[in-house]
């Protein structure tokens, strides 16, 4: 078997989710994937970063989740990269989830994609849209923090 790009956590993470949302809630959901999807998958050839969720008929999709095609697979009728997929949630999950964004500002955010128990989950975050304010602000106290650690780090190699 080919060695995966990051055997622990995550194979594929949305970074601009903590930028651009507050995220207030996690929920993890299951991938309905193909044969070939979820080789690729394993070998970490998998990108979240434009993906958005949906909620319709008291199902919830992941949408513009890319996936590459797996090299070895069916060359001759490959599977749309960027296709819709069902995510896999209980009833009552997608029933508080439904009621949750419909409130003002709140969305579904796909987080991180990795594998569990031999299976393809997805952890989704009900996150709320951040100002530009809100960024700025954030930005400025990492950067603080990253000061601090950095003077800190400095001050203990002087003092060895």
């Amino acid at each position: 078997m080919a060695k995966r790009k990051n055997d622990s956590g995550a194979l594929a993470q949305n970074r601009k989710a903590s930028h651009d949302y507050f995220i207030e809630e996690t929920y993890e959901a299951g991938l309905v994937l193909t044969g070939t999807e979820i080789k690729s998958v394993r070998l970490s050839k998998v990108n979240i970063g434009d993906a958005f969720a949906t909620i319709r008929n008291g199902e919830a999709f992941i949408h513009n989740m890319h996936i590459s095609p797996f090299e070895n697979g069916n060359r001759s009728n490959p599977s749309d990269p960027t296709q819709t997929r069902k995510l896999l949630m209980k009833k009552a999950q997608i029933h508080t989830l439904l009621g949750t964004i419909k409130r003002e500002g709140y969305t579904l955010v796909p987080l991180k994609v990795y594998i569990r128990n031999g299976f393809a989950k997805l952890l989704l975050g009900v996150g709320k849209g951040k100002k530009q304010y809100d960024k700025r602000a954030t930005d400025a106290k990492r950067d603080a923090e990253r000061d601090i650690r950095r003077v800190l780090r400095e001050k203990q190699k002087v003092a060895q």
